[in-house]
């Protein structure tokens, strides 16, 4: 919201800049985004007069100007502009000097002549708004010579531009934020101007009647002007409301909208002509009606959109915009002044629905109080008086049905100072409360608070420290040890082990990424995933963003693709991230939340192949200290190259699948490269971590490496040949190493080499050669009667 700082000027004193302003504001709990203060960088412009004018001897359409600007000597200027004649004043930049958007003037030479800078337009200074400017700005004949332009024209005022948090929709006009300036600089605060005297003998209650059909309006207020002038409003008020970024339409309209930014509750004015059947009734829209609104775009309403009806036909949509067809014209004699309040959640959904947000629905949607709507009323009449552009109607419709009253609280003064950590006498707290128009009272070490209708979010004691927190200045509150009674906090297991696989994976060479859970339908069809696949059963989402963002994932493969597709494209030739997120399968009884896992993606490419995405696997299940796991080839899931792709096993349960992803799923990404993914299942291998350290002492005797290298068919697997060397070497094998497969012109069709380093050790005595060579023909035998293999 934007704040001019002159129009806070009216109703409380302020003796600081705007930009101190903006930080006090800030420090009392006012969010103020940023201060923007006019002409701030216009530099060295100051008011000159004309002397003389000739044509440029060089030039046509150049003139050759002297202009007093206060110095000894007249500077001599050349411009084409020809709005001007002798004896005008004008703004002068003069050499060195910065106009509007940061642009320098400096002396120089047009066509052979010196120019000692330029003249300016409005639109040079700034301050052209919306107008066609053409020629040079003429200011006032009596206008004092030499002077700053800013000062001339009053451009050192500043805009705060505040974000106003949904609580407090007080805060979203002018009034609420010369309170909240008020009890920040303490001082007192003024109203705006009310009165006014009905001077029109008719009477709005003989012309028009009010019915409200619907709970979702709580209040309508409504009065009559007659003998209306439309013209433009005077310059103050233009002036007021472009720099509150409202644009200026004419008198009456203005008045709306001044209302609505000073009072912060939206009007809306009806040509009384256009009310045919005499009455005006709050109902909601019938299903699919049709509607154009002021920006004469047709609308299509439902039956959960409330309207503001002429009998039976809709001039407005309540809370949010009016008709085309009721519209404040040129010839228009009297208007009706609606100022009503409407359930905000209502509003809100409309107003989403309707893709239609005004400046009049952002305030209603945040629950406006109902009691502003008469002030506000009354402050538009008296507006309508003072600018002397129509008479006010004798009598006030207001139907208000269920009357807001002010509430009350008690709160300890000594809960507040133990709440806060802070020693607060209780007469500041008094002082503090009633400056933000919180009638306060003490009874003992009890505060008796009267809130308004306008502080709706103030209902519990903690609302009340909260007040006095920010007035007593949150920079003043000494910094304390939390007090409580529960345990030192700190991380759960899941957590630490989460860090464990983050910090394994970082220093394997990954970086870690983050994805959205919401996916669309198409991913199920990229990656290839059958029509009867269980995968295909996602949780859908009621209000999506998008088609794009339409169902929760079931499986985050197409996730990882989507990262690496975006790194393929971008050039990036290796790429190795990992993602731990949430998978999400719907719960057989939809009245229950579907089932949520925990998964870690790995994917990769470039530089890379199966077994440097099966390292990775293993550097997780090692930091987790999981041992009894395997792997087991897969060729059925669509998504992976079928002779490429394993199952990582523990015991019996299946943690996940880990390979090279199908071609043509890599196609549907487009990349062109192979692309390798892991997707295991973290709960269960959290289940099967050991965070038990056991010491094993060093070892006393020698260890024994025997390299392995074996000849086996293509199909046989690692896993396979692991197994039995583990089997028939017993307590005896230390550790096994693969460190090499090959196939070539050495090797004949359909067979591969394997090769493994092998050590053996015992912890109670030396090993012999006669020892290690016995276990080592075991397995060589083993391996050849189970596998065929053949020793190379």
């Amino acid at each position: 919201m934007k704040v001019p700082v002159t129009w806070l000027k009216d109703y409380v004193d302020i003796n600081i800049t705007g930009k101190e302003l903006g930080d006090r504001l800030t420090l009392s709990g006012s969010k103020v985004e940023e201060v923007v203060t006019t002409g701030e960088d216009i530099k060295n412009v100051v008011t000159g007069k004309l002397i003389k004018i000739e044509n440029h001897p060089g030039a046509d359409n150049l003139f050759v100007c002297q202009v007093d600007v206060g110095k000894e000597e007249p500077l001599q200027i050349i411009t084409a502009a020809k709005n001007m004649k002798e004896k005008d004043v004008i703004p002068v930049a003069l050499h060195d000097s910065i106009i509007y958007g940061g642009v320098k003037i400096k002396k120089g030479k047009l066509r052979g002549l010196v120019s000692n800078g330029m003249f300016c337009s409005e639109e040079e200074l700034g301050i052209a708004g919306d107008k066609q400017i053409e020629g040079l700005m003429i200011l006032p004949g009596d206008t004092p010579i030499g002077k700053d332009i800013k000062e001339v024209l009053n451009m050192t005022s500043s805009i705060l531009d505040l974000e106003i948090t949904s609580n407090r929709p007080d805060c979203l006009s002018i009034l609420g934020i010369v309170r909240e300036t008020a009890a920040t600089l303490n001082e007192t605060y003024r109203l705006p101007e009310f009165k006014y005297s009905s001077s029109s003998d008719g009477n709005i209650q003989d012309k028009l009647k009010v019915e409200i059909k619907d709970g979702l309006c709580r209040r309508y207020i409504a009065r009559g002007i007659e003998d209306v002038k439309i013209k433009p409003s005077p310059s103050w008020m233009e002036e007021r409301l472009l720099e509150a970024g409202v644009r200026p339409i004419n008198n009456i309209v203005d008045i709306t909208n001044f209302v609505m930014l000073e009072m912060g509750i939206p009007m809306h004015a009806y040509d009384i002509r256009e009310i045919t059947s005499g009455s005006i009734v709050v109902e909601r829209a019938g299903e699919g009606e049709k509607f154009i609104t002021l920006d004469s775009e047709e609308r299509i309403l439902d039956k959960d959109i409330l309207t503001i009806k002429d009998g039976n036909r809709t001039i407005g949509i309540a809370g949010i915009m009016g008709g085309l067809n009721s519209e404040i014209r040129e010839d228009t004699s009297s208007v009706v002044f609606e100022c009503a309040n409407f359930n905000g959640t209502n509003i809100r959904i409309s107003s989403q629905k309707l893709a239609l947000r005004t400046e009049a629905s952002s305030r209603f949607e945040k629950d406006l109080d109902p009691n502003l709507a008469e002030m506000a009323m009354d402050r538009a009449c008296y507006l309508i008086e003072m600018l002397g552009c129509g008479r006010v109607m004798e009598g006030t419709i207001d139907v208000y049905n269920e009357k807001v009253y002010p509430h009350s609280l008690e709160v300890d003064c000594n809960w507040i100072n133990k709440f806060l950590g802070t020693n607060i006498p209780k007469e500041n707290m008094v002082e503090y409360l009633n400056r933000l128009a919180l009638r306060t009272e003490i009874d003992e070490d009890t505060l008796k608070i009267e809130v308004p209708t306008f502080r709706g979010d103030i209902n519990i004691k903690e609302d009340v420290a909260e007040e006095i927190a920010r007035i007593y200045g949150y920079d003043n509150i000494p910094s304390t040890i939390i007090k409580s009674a529960s345990t030192k906090g700190g991380k759960n297991e899941k957590q630490k082990l989460d860090d464990k696989v983050i910090e394994t994976m970082i220093s394997s060479g990954f970086s870690q990424s983050i994805n959205y859970s919401f996916i669309s339908r198409k991913v199920f069809d990229k990656i290839l995933l059958t029509e009867d696949s269980s995968l295909r059963n996602a949780v859908i989402i009621k209000n999506p963003l998008g088609e794009d963002y339409s169902i929760m994932r079931t499986t985050t493969l197409s996730s990882m693709m989507e990262c690496l597709s975006r790194n393929y494209s971008r050039k990036n030739e290796m790429v190795r991230l990992f993602e731990i997120g949430k998978v999400y399968i719907p719960h057989e009884d939809t009245d229950k939340l579907p089932k949520e896992k925990n998964i870690i993606t790995i994917g990769m490419y470039g530089s890379s192949d199966y077994f440097n995405l099966k390292g990775a696997v293993e550097n997780i299940l090692e930091i987790l200290k999981i041992e009894r796991f395997s792997f087991q080839r897969e060729s059925e899931n669509p998504s992976f190259h079928p002779g490429r792709t394993a199952l990582l096993y523990i015991k019996k349960d299946l943690v996940g699948i880990l390979g090279e992803i199908h071609p043509k799923v890599c196609e549907n990404y487009e990349v062109e490269e192979r692309c390798y993914i892991a997707e295991l299942n973290l709960d269960i291998l959290y289940r099967y971590a050991n965070s038990y350290n056991k010491y094993t002492p060093l070892p006393k005797f020698p260890s024994v490496t025997r390299d392995l290298a074996v000849l086996v068919d293509d199909d046989i697997l690692v896993q396979d040949i692991e197994d039995i060397i583990k089997k028939q070497g017993g307590n005896m094998v230390e550790k096994i190493k693969f460190f090499d497969i090959y196939k070539g012109k050495q090797i004949e069709a359909g067979k591969k080499s394997i090769a493994y380093s092998i050590s053996y050790r015992l912890s109670n005595k030396t090993l012999t050669d006669a020892e290690v060579n016995k276990v080592h023909d075991k397995i060589l035998k083993a391996l050849e009667y189970k596998l065929g293999a053949q020793l190379r």
